[in-house]
């Protein structure tokens, strides 16, 4: 039987405001940990699962440790890179559980963005029309395959006609995706209770509510139906506690945002819709794809059980405050 073993409650992520710098910084290294549990109901006699939980290394983030436990202990059990570059693991319970549970342990150092000035970026229509000289594995399709619509983000005249606020003519593509990541930060309200990783793009369009994942997919979508690149990415964010108040452990969730292609000289920029802001050192990523289809923390099948109750718990500690 299917199992729904898709913790869409982590992509409900609070309104959290990243830490203020008023200048780049150092790496900031961070320890975290993130524990996914299900209680079957009853015993189910095998589970198989796939899991997007290992931290992934780039330019601007470094591995240092991963560690992934579950229990019960799986008899089969595998890690791969997918089509992606993420690392995916496999795990098969062949033995009658009624509980399963993931713990992810990471420790990752994470760098800001060099300095860049959006108004200096080319202009959007000259990097959508550059990408027809791309070509190789390489500089080519790792770039263009996220121009297309995937399983969650579809093509749309909504998503068109909401992009055209922010891609004027002529207008710097740095600039036009930021303006678009303010616009769906000032018109879309944070809302956990109005959308699961079921809900189609157009209803979000239409009531301007929900979660981080979704704010990540309009942005997505905007960008794509302009013909740029964008990618979705998975991850976390270091929040700070109110003020006077303790960090609390375990009260950090998943979270999502999006990166769009800004020509060659720019690369990749990371946007986060959901804070109004560029992704900077309190963004830690675990998996990019086309969409959350693509890279949810945990999915699988399993055979019998009575229910599906979930617990989250994920922990963010910076290691350097």
């Amino acid at each position: 039987m299917p199992s729904p073993d898709q913790p869409d409650l982590e992509s409900a992520t609070p309104d959290a405001e990243p830490v203020p710098e008023a200048a780049p910084l150092g790496p900031m290294r961070y320890r975290v940990r993130h524990e996914t549990a299900y209680d079957y109901g009853e015993d189910v006699p095998v589970s198989h699962h796939l899991l997007h939980l290992t931290a992934r290394a780039h330019p601007r983030q470094r591995v240092r440790r991963c560690l992934l436990t579950v229990d019960p202990v799986p008899a089969v059990r595998g890690d791969r890179v997918d089509y992606f570059g993420n690392t995916v693991t496999y795990v098969a319970v062949q033995e009658p559980h009624r509980t399963f549970s993931v713990i992810a342990e990471s420790e990752v150092e994470v760098s800001d963005l060099p300095p860049l000035d959006p108004a200096t970026t080319p202009g959007w229509e000259h990097v959508r029309d550059s990408l027809r000289g791309l070509s190789g594995p390489d500089d080519g399709a790792e770039i263009t395959q996220y121009c297309f619509d995937s399983a969650l983000v579809k093509s749309s005249p909504e998503l068109l006609d909401y992009a055209r606020g922010s891609f004027t003519p002529g207008r710097p593509v740095a600039a036009a995706v930021i303006d678009l990541m303010e616009r769906v930060n000032e018109d879309f309200a944070f809302d956990p209770t109005a959308t699961t990783v079921a809900t189609p793009m157009a209803e979000v369009m239409k009531n301007r509510r929900g979660v981080c994942q979704d704010f990540a997919h309009v942005v997505a979508g905007c960008v794509r139906a302009v013909g740029l690149p964008a990618r979705y990415v998975s991850g976390y964010l270091r929040t700070l506690p109110p003020p006077g108040k303790p960090r609390l452990v375990g009260a950090d969730v998943s979270h999502a945002w999006a990166s769009v292609w800004c020509g060659a000289a720019a690369g990749w920029l990371d946007v986060c819709p959901t804070n109004a802001c560029v992704a900077n050192r309190d963004f830690i990523t675990v998996a990019w794809g086309r969409d959350y289809d693509d890279v949810s923390p945990a999915r699988g099948v399993l055979v019998g059980g009575a229910g599906h109750g979930l617990t989250v718990s994920v922990d963010v500690e910076p290691l350097d405050d």
